[in-house]
């Protein structure tokens, strides 16, 4: 991170219990370092054990990163800093809209296959994204599960963990795959409006379409860090 990315993230990172009063060790190594060292592993998709010798030692950053997960410390960060992105974007923190769709990933060798499966219509055996963004295009939840798992049967799933979450939350915007029950069922059983954004078919070649740009940009977003091109 830049000197100016660092200060906007220093003060939205969480407060260690041992810096409120509440006890545990301190912290070996600055968050800074800890935090460039898990992106950098990311954007260029190298093992753990290939950690450039300018970080602390991978194992130090793997428990940094695992303790900060399990105790939802990593969520609340990226929560803080999209609700940092919509306030200044003139938004409310808590959207009211968003959009949904997947993307099936190629798996590697070692993903066990109890947690992948063959996608038929992509051709593509590995797991699946199930995404929903806000209307800037900014994760609101994801569910990742087999990629022969369908849309509408991950949408099962994805959007009454975020109707819960977010309470303002009353319309998304979805793609022909989930057409069907669904829709019937997310606004009797959650009260969301699923609206569908269809392609047209006297349309020939590549067109945005309105709305479902926004989750497939954030689609080419995830491209771009190279451990999230293919499912490790």
């Amino acid at each position: 991170m830049s000197d100016a990315e660092w200060a906007v993230v220093r003060d939205l990172l969480p407060v260690p219990g041992w810096l409120s009063g509440r006890g545990g060790r301190p912290e070996g190594y600055c968050h800074r370092q800890m935090i460039d060292a898990v992106r950098y592993l990311v954007d260029n998709g190298i093992k753990w054990r290939a950690m450039p010798a300018d970080f602390p030692p991978w194992p130090r950053v793997y428990a940094f990163l695992a303790r900060w997960r399990d105790t939802g410390l990593v969520t609340e960060l990226h929560d803080r800093l999209r609700e940092a992105v919509r306030a200044g974007e003139g938004r409310s923190a808590e959207p009211s809209a968003g959009v949904v769709d997947s993307q099936s990933v190629k798996a590697d060798a070692t993903v066990t296959f109890g947690s992948r499966a063959f996608d038929a219509g992509k051709k593509i055996n590995g797991r699946k994204r199930h995404l929903l963004t806000d209307t800037l295009g900014l994760l609101l939840a994801v569910l990742v599960t087999p990629a022969s798992v369908t849309d509408r049967d991950g949408a099962r799933s994805l959007l009454p963990a975020a109707a819960g979450r977010f309470r303002r939350l009353t319309r998304v915007w979805a793609d022909g795959g989930y057409t069907g029950h669904l829709t019937d069922w997310a606004s009797q059983h959650l009260g969301l409006v699923l609206a569908l954004v269809r392609r047209s078919e006297d349309v020939r070649g590549f067109q945005p379409l309105p709305r479902r740009w926004v989750v497939e940009r954030s689609f080419a977003w995830f491209l771009r860090s190279r451990r999230l091109v293919r499912d490790y």
